[in-house]
Order: C-alpha cells, then structure tokens, then sequence
C-alpha cells in the first residue's frame, strides 16, 4: 500500500532499540521539499534519542524505492533563491544521515534514481533486491548529481561514479551496485530481505551502543566540511535548473 498525500507521508516506529522511518509519496516515493524537510528533522531527533541505537530507512509500496527530487516542484523553480533552497533538501538529508550518531540500514525493494541514489549511498549498510535497478539521469534534464556526488563516490569510488553520471539514459542492476559497494547483499524477494534485515538490525542493537556511535565516527571520517560543501553544490544545481537549456528539458517531460 501507498499513500495518496500530494506532499508524501513519513511514519516512524521505535521498537527494542531500533527506530524505522519509512516514506512514501504517490509519484514513485519522490521527495517534494516538505517531505525532504521531515525526514531532516526525524533523524535529527534519532540523533539525541537514547532509546534508538539503530535506524532501518525504508520506502512504502513493493516498486520503486525512491524517484529522487519531485519532478513537480523542479518545473515550479523560478529563482535563483527557489532553486538552492531545492536542492538543499537532499544535502540536509544527507547530513542529517552522515551527523546522526546512529548506524542506518537501508532497505532498497526497488529501482532508485537521482537523489534516491544518494539517499541509498548515504546509508552505512544497504540491502536490496534484484530489482533495485539504480540511474543518475540528471544530465538528461540539464542538471547533474552535484549535491549527492560526495556521498556516492564514497561509497562506490569515482570510476563507478562517472559511469552512473555520464551513461545517464541507462540502468545499473543491483548486482552492479553490490560489485561496486552500494549494496552489502541483494536478494531474490522482498521477503527474504525483510527477513535479514530484521535479523540483521537485531543483532546491531545487541551491540554496546558507545561502540556502535564511535563506529559511526570512522565511517565519517573527513567528511566535516561536507556542510559547507553540499550547500555549495546546491547552488550549482539551483543555477542550472535555471538555464534555458533544463527549462526546456523539463517542458518536454512534462509533456510526455
């Protein structure tokens, strides 16, 4: 089941430890900015709540994980102002994820694309099925992944990176996305990953949580200025989904 809200729905539950946040919207799990903005504030409010030491983020429905950035509101952009404030959903996302104190487990039923690329790449350990199909295709409307660049390339290295951006028509399957490290495991049905994960989460909050938070520090190791780094990076895509080229680009999806 998924929801019908026009700005998506974000449900959390906290259960012997582990705290899930699920999302959902009716375009494909994409994220308009208000959402993007609840789903910041959530896992900040993880990030200062002892009883969770482990956080499951997943999507609604059995399709498509997440179809990044709302389409709908990227048409709306007409300043300049309008636009870094866009993208700085997705890098307050990611540094929400990357600053939290608490391991994340992604769970990733479906395809993802753009900025649910990043959402994946910023979690510390990521399960998927088959069909977790992944595509960069901002240079198909004019744009780039300039705000989730930092998160994917550390995780998959900067060849993989370049192959994700620039092949930007084309499907990577979740088999690629193991062999390149976005994916620790991939299996065959959702139930099968439901099942690890819940094991897997279980045994993590079974750990000393001090261990578990010092863990998470490593794992983040130089990415301090990431900050003032992602903010830049929304400029960029603010000033580009500006340019005749994407206000073109964007006209002829919509109307497709």
């Amino acid at each position: 089941m998924t929801t019908s809200r026009q700005n998506g729905s974000l449900y959390t539950s906290i259960q012997k430890n582990i705290a899930t946040i699920e999302f959902g919207h009716p375009a494909s799990n994409s994220f308009p900015s208000e959402l993007l903005e609840r789903l910041t504030k959530e896992l900040k409010s993880f990030a200062t709540n002892d009883a969770v030491s482990i956080i499951i983020l997943k999507s609604e429905g059995e399709k498509a994980f997440c179809a990044g950035a709302s389409f709908d509101e990227l048409i709306a952009i007409s300043t300049l102002e309008e636009g870094e404030q866009f993208f700085a959903g997705f890098a307050n996302v990611i540094n929400a994820m990357r600053t939290c104190g608490k391991l994340i487990i992604g769970r990733v039923q479906g395809k993802t694309v753009g900025g649910g690329v990043g959402l994946a790449a910023a979690c510390d350990y990521v399960l998927a099925t088959e069909n977790a199909s992944i595509k960069l295709s901002e240079f198909t409307i004019g744009i780039g992944p300039f705000v989730i660049e930092p998160v994917v390339k550390r995780k998959i290295g900067l060849a993989a990176l370049s192959e994700l951006t620039l092949d930007a028509t084309s499907w990577q399957t979740a088999y690629w996305a193991k062999e390149k490290g976005l994916y620790a495991k991939v299996f065959e049905s959702i139930t099968e990953l439901d099942n690890e994960i819940e094991l897997f989460a279980q045994k993590l909050a079974s750990y000393n949580p001090q261990a578990l938070s010092e863990m998470k520090k490593v794992l983040w190791e130089n990415t301090n200025h990431w900050s003032a780094l992602l903010s830049e990076r929304a400029k960029i895509s603010g000033e580009l989904v500006l340019s005749e080229f994407t206000k073109n680009a964007l006209a002829k999806f919509s109307k497709q």
